[in-house]
């Protein structure tokens, strides 16, 4: 999400109207005098006053910790789930309980939709980078959106379908036998390309996420990036990665 402040999700001591709720989640630690500013959550923007007001009267807030389980794998898929503030990372536990990281989470994103679509339990996990704000929107609300409004019907459907690519294209990294280039591929996969043709990786994983999610180890992927940077492909920032020279590291990634 962008930091410009009449961009933010979740305001202090804003002015309430039909498309806010208040931050008033159960329990002492709850946040006070916060407002959340529904339309500014994507899948909820092009709702109409209707929805939005039953979204509004559903819709429920809660504050989680750095380190808090926000959805445990296995449990039951009883709502869609919105980050407000802070980061999460969806997380899967291997047969010999190793955590792999399997992406972030940035405000303004939606998970647990599977489960709420299939009614089955969580396939993952998602733990709390930082402290978080996440929405919860009971699962026979976010039903009825998906089957009456287009505007959230259509914008899952684009969610589903890239979903669908990214795992494909994660499953072939993964078949790379050559730890550098699928070092390569992980960040040419994440880039984004920002204003002014600029390719930027927004919240770099750690050393140790990145080595659990490609199955190598955190000093092969901190020697391999160091490289990058020493070649001035890649510039380091704060939980970031600005691509200098896309073009270097799409032929990196092909050997």
């Amino acid at each position: 999400m962008t930091s410009k402040p009449n961009n933010q999700i979740v305001t202090k001591d804003a002015t309430s109207s039909p498309d806010t709720a208040t931050a008033s989640a159960p329990g002492e630690q709850s946040p006070a005098n916060l407002q959340v500013h529904l339309r500014r959550i994507p899948l909820l923007a092009e709702l109409s006053e209707e929805e939005m007001a039953r979204v509004k009267a559903d819709i429920r807030i809660r504050q989680y910790a750095k380190r808090d389980v926000v959805l445990q794998k296995g449990a039951a898929g009883d709502s869609l789930l919105f980050l407000l503030t802070g980061s999460l990372q969806v997380i899967d536990i291997t047969e010999d309980g190793r955590a792999i990281g399997l992406r972030m989470l940035q405000p303004g994103d939606f998970f647990g939709e599977i489960a709420v679509i299939n009614g089955t339990m969580r396939s993952a996990s998602v733990v709390a980078v930082t402290p978080v704000l996440v929405a919860l929107l009971p699962r026979q609300t976010a039903l009825h959106l998906f089957a009456h409004s287009p505007s959230v019907a259509n914008q899952m459907l684009r969610f589903l379908a890239e979903k669908v690519q990214r795992d494909s294209e994660f499953r072939a990294l993964l078949s790379i036998h050559n730890t550098a280039r699928r070092i390569y591929t992980f960040i040419n996969l994440l880039k984004e390309k920002k204003e002014g043709d600029v390719h930027v990786v927004e919240n770099l994983p750690t050393h140790q996420d990145i080595a659990n999610m490609i199955n190598t180890s955190r000093e092969t992927v901190t020697r391999t990036l160091l490289a990058l940077v020493q070649q001035g492909i890649v510039q380091k920032g704060t939980h970031k990665l600005i691509i200098v020279k896309p073009e270097a590291l799409q032929k990196l990634t092909q050997g």
